[in-house]
């Protein structure tokens, strides 16, 4: 039997050779770049990636769940490799070609049919791209969005995005007639509710406005995270979002699935809309479609093609090699990865459960696949976030070899690849455990 790997930390972090790059990178890079903690990468494989110094990381976060397959599976490379040898581009908004269309009646069919599909490089060029299907279409000036939602941060996505007003400032006037409402967090229900009713009183509080200030016949879109990303991984309320589609049906308002972050398999199936059997109008992929490779996957029912050719394009969406890449991805998702996200992801949410026995100040453990947050607190009754026990929690695991994110105010999130195996995510606990003890 293979020996389980373990991460080997060699030199101080950062090493010598890290600190000779983020030396640089300070020199040269945009300071709007964010560096959690100095991790400098050289090279991987599946779930372990070794820096430039030789030291070997046990990787919970994917490069912000987007390497599904892990390092270098062998046949994305091999897709990457056969594409890149026929051809790199041919702009695929003048001139079609074989690998996009395979993809796009691929991701057709995976969505549950019906769908036509635009190709952009990134999850917000995907968002944009949504947002003016639901304009030019609707003609409705409004959109409805979450707070604590992220959906990007050119300028008309990030009109839609919430969750950390760091994102938006500097930048207004932004995209107009966006009106956020906020997300039902079961473990902070918003307006003092009880968390069984987060959802009702969500619901109740768009009732009231469509009642006094945003007529439902003048809104476009409602635009959701089945599961909220940035925002701390948060997962709705059960019955929620079914809801929600109810009302959207009842005023003729399209429902937008940001799916970037939560589609093609991290959470055990390829869509998390599908967990509560939603049927949105548009679906948005981008971050793990392609295992790494820039892509992103606008999804939008046949009724709503109503723009003619040149409304809308991108001189390097849809890429062939990205589109390769893509293919190879859900194969192999579909042959076994989106099974192993759904039953490696619940083993590890329960075994990270189990540390909240010893340490309270972990507050919550919540998630789908391998989408799981880690919600830290001052104190598990008031439920107070603790952003700076969250960022030491990071910085140690980090300091044994795990690498992990923060997202919302005080959540880590652990968003591995989905090659992750049972033995792996045990030793993934084992070392959190640690962590925690230490800090405790």
């Amino acid at each position: 039997m293979k020996t389980l790997q373990r991460p080997e930390v060699h030199t101080p972090l950062p090493g010598p050779k890290a600190k000779e790059v983020l030396a640089r990178d300070e020199r040269v890079l945009s300071t709007s770049y964010v560096r959690p903690y100095p991790f400098v990468p050289e090279a991987g494989e599946g779930v372990w990636i070794r820096d430039v110094d030789g030291n070997v990381f046990l990787d919970l976060m994917a490069g912000i769940a987007v390497n599904t397959t892990g390092y270098a599976h062998p046949r994305v490379v091999e897709a990457v490799r056969e594409q890149a040898a026929r051809f790199s581009h041919v702009c695929f908004s003048d001139f079609s070609s074989e690998p996009q269309v395979s993809l796009a009646e691929r991701l057709d069919r995976l969505a549950g049919g019906g769908f036509r599909v635009y190709f952009g490089n990134s999850g917000t060029e995907g968002v944009e791209a949504a947002v003016k299907v639901v304009r030019y279409h609707t003609r409705r000036p409004y959109i409805l969005a979450f707070t604590g939602a992220f959906h990007g941060r050119t300028l008309g996505s990030l009109a839609l995005t919430s969750s950390n007003s760091k994102y938006r400032k500097g930048f207004a006037p932004l995209l107009p007639g966006v009106v956020h409402v906020p997300y039902p967090h079961p473990y902070r229900p918003p307006f003092g509710a009880k968390p069984e009713d987060a959802g009702q009183v969500v619901l109740d509080y768009i009732a009231h406005l469509f009642k006094t200030k945003l007529p439902p016949d003048e809104v476009g879109a409602i635009f959701f995270e089945p599961i909220q990303g940035e925002g701390g991984y948060v997962v709705p309320p059960q019955g929620f979002l079914p809801a929600l589609q109810e009302l959207a049906r009842r005023h003729g308002i399209l429902l937008v699935a940001d799916e970037v972050q939560t589609g093609s398999g991290r959470t055990g199936r390829f869509l998390a809309s599908a967990y509560e059997g939603l049927d949105p109008d548009i679906v948005i992929l981008a971050k793990g479609l392609a295992s790494g490779y820039p892509i992103s996957a606008v999804l939008f029912k046949e009724e709503l093609s109503s723009w003619p050719p040149g409304a809308h394009g991108s001189t390097f969406g849809g890429n062939p090699v990205a589109a390769a890449a893509a293919t190879a991805t859900l194969d192999l998702l579909e042959e076994g990865l989106m099974q192993n996200a759904y039953e490696v992801g619940a083993f590890l949410r329960e075994e990270l459960a189990k540390l909240q026995d010893d340490f309270p100040r972990l507050g919550d453990v919540r998630g789908r696949g391998l989408m799981i947050g880690l919600d830290f607190v001052k104190d598990p009754g008031t439920r107070e976030e603790d952003p700076e026990l969250r960022d030491r929690v990071a910085e140690a695991a980090f300091a044994k070899g795990l690498l992990t994110l923060p997202a919302g105010p005080s959540t880590l999130r652990l968003s591995p690849p989905l090659v992750l195996s049972r033995a792996e995510a045990a030793l993934a606990v084992e070392l959190l455990g640690e962590v925690l003890r230490e800090l405790a």
